[in-house]
């Protein structure tokens, strides 16, 4: 296509450093976003040249020709079958430490180099200028041209969640070699920027999931409190607007309007912090919040919300850590069929377990004094007290629930779909079966008392976690017979 106007690209290379590999994806990324930004400014300047522009995205490249002789422990860091293996990838600046540490993994275990190059994919031009804020690409028809004519504009067709979830199907004798594409992160990461007001940047390898804005406020308190002993390891708080205090005493200038699902980062400088996610009510929040997260590759997720219990023995203020989930909530039901197994996962629930004991200072038998272990009811009807009992509470029964909400199954289901290490940590704020509502007075002080608890035992279980070997957090019940080798 002689019209065709594409960057100039080094050659392609064979690497056996992944440091080195890592840099040239950077180079590469880097040369197609220049490209695209220079040539778009280009074409608003003068929108007479037509011809057609287009620069793509980096590409990593494995070819094996044996099975890897690998430890059987391990569940990710090598391909289950010789073949060819490749992934495009898009931001190598913000998945460094990700990339540096799965190429590492590749090359030591199958014991030879993987190669980078320039994928055939287009790079969206909406993409590519993402992050200069000096560029805007305006609305179709506001420019003197056909965008889509002169550059490549994002495919939904192409953006997709086939890997993950089981039903891609390569067009030819190449595998993936990541559970996403490029494309499909580069969705994400402007849908994260949209929904949290925050920079994917900024998010750390552990987020807590919340449905009460209650506890946002004790996250800060929280995160003051750390910033100002110099042995926590963390650096800085990050709110909503990217607004960043790193001592105690800082001012944090508030949004003038809050976006749908607030978000608030503790971090740390090796990204081993915590973020915060208010999800809000519901479980489509709570898919869109994980579909987009899980392309950061977390090392776990946790929700720490409330909850409605079931059982005549729950007091208010006790806590649930689910061990089976009952999904009535039918957002992931064409991604996951309800059929399929939700398994709690030990080392998260061990850790749960750990940090309520830490905090409650109860043990053992006595610990269940204020704590059950038990299957949690996800329903997408947050009125379902004022409909026919008969049917969901038969339901309820059957099951074994002893709590409800609107948001773990959720959750935890899409950090088995998405292969991100889950749990659930709930607290009974109501018990509508038994006459006692969620009032006005009842909640405020419930609130005063319970919520900071509650949030010390997420974090400190999250704590306990960022001490756990990768390789053992990331359970092979995550993983399929036939997976990718990148987490």
């Amino acid at each position: 296509m002689t019209d065709l106007i594409t960057p100039d690209y080094p050659s392609v290379e064979q690497f056996e450093d992944p440091a080195a590999a890592v840099d040239r994806l950077c180079a590469l990324y880097e040369t197609s976003v220049r490209f695209l930004c220079d040539e778009f400014n280009k074409a608003m300047e003068d929108p007479s040249n037509r011809r057609r522009r287009r620069a793509f995205y980096p590409e990593i490249r494995l070819v094996t020709t044996s099975y890897a002789q690998v430890d059987s422990r391990l569940s990710f860091g090598h391909v289950a079958n010789p073949g060819t293996h490749t992934t495009t990838v898009t931001r190598p600046d913000l998945f460094r430490s990700y990339l540096t540490q799965q190429i590492g993994l590749l090359i030591r275990n199958h014991r030879q180099s993987v190669t980078i190059g320039v994928s055939d994919t287009p790079m969206p031009l909406h993409f590519a200028v993402a992050n200069d804020a000096s560029i805007s690409v305006p609305q179709d028809g506001a420019a003197d041209f056909i965008l889509r004519d002169v550059f490549d504009v994002p495919d939904l067709s192409t953006t997709n969640d086939d890997i993950v979830n089981g039903t891609h199907v390569a067009t030819d004798d190449t595998g993936p070699l990541a559970p996403f594409t490029a494309q499909r992160i580069d969705y994400s990461l402007a849908r994260l920027a949209h929904y949290t007001a925050t920079d994917p940047c900024h998010f750390q390898n552990h987020v807590l999931f919340t449905n009460y804005q209650f506890y946002v406020e004790e996250f800060e308190t929280y995160a003051r409190a750390a910033l100002a002993d110099p042995e926590s390891g963390y650096s800085a708080f990050v709110g909503t607007g990217n607004v960043e205090i790193q001592g105690p005493g800082d001012m944090m200038a508030r949004p003038a309007k809050l976006p749908q699902m607030p978000t608030y980062h503790l971090k740390r400088k090796d990204g081993n912090g915590i973020t915060l996610v208010n999800i809000g009510i519901g479980p489509s929040n709570a898919k869109t919040a994980t579909d987009h997260i899980a392309v950061l590759r977390p090392h776990a997720w946790l929700m720490v919300g409330h909850c409605a219990g079931l059982r005549n023995t729950q007091a208010l203020g006790d806590f649930v850590l689910a061990h089976a989930y009952l999904r009535e909530d039918h957002v992931l039901d064409d991604d996951l069929p309800v059929w399929v197994p939700i398994p709690a996962l030990a080392e998260i629930q061990i850790a749960l377990e750990q940090a309520v004991a830490e905090v409650t200072k109860l043990e053992g038998f006595d610990l269940k004094r204020i704590m059950r272990t038990g299957t949690v009811a996800t329903i997408d009807n947050r009125n379902w007290e004022l409909r026919d009992h008969s049917g969901p509470v038969q339901r309820l029964s059957q099951s074994r629930a002893i709590a409800l909400d609107m948001e773990s199954a959720t959750i935890a289901a899409n950090g088995y779909r998405f292969r991100v290490p889950y749990g659930t940590l709930l607290c009974v704020s109501d018990k509508p079966l038994h006459g006692e509502l969620k009032l006005p007075g009842m909640a405020s002080d419930f609130y005063k008392t319970q919520v900071a608890r509650h949030l010390g035992i997420g974090i400190r279980a999250m704590e306990r976690l960022r001490g756990m070997p990768l390789e053992r957090l990331h359970s092979r019940k995550l993983r399929s017979f036939d997976e990718t080798a990148f987490l």
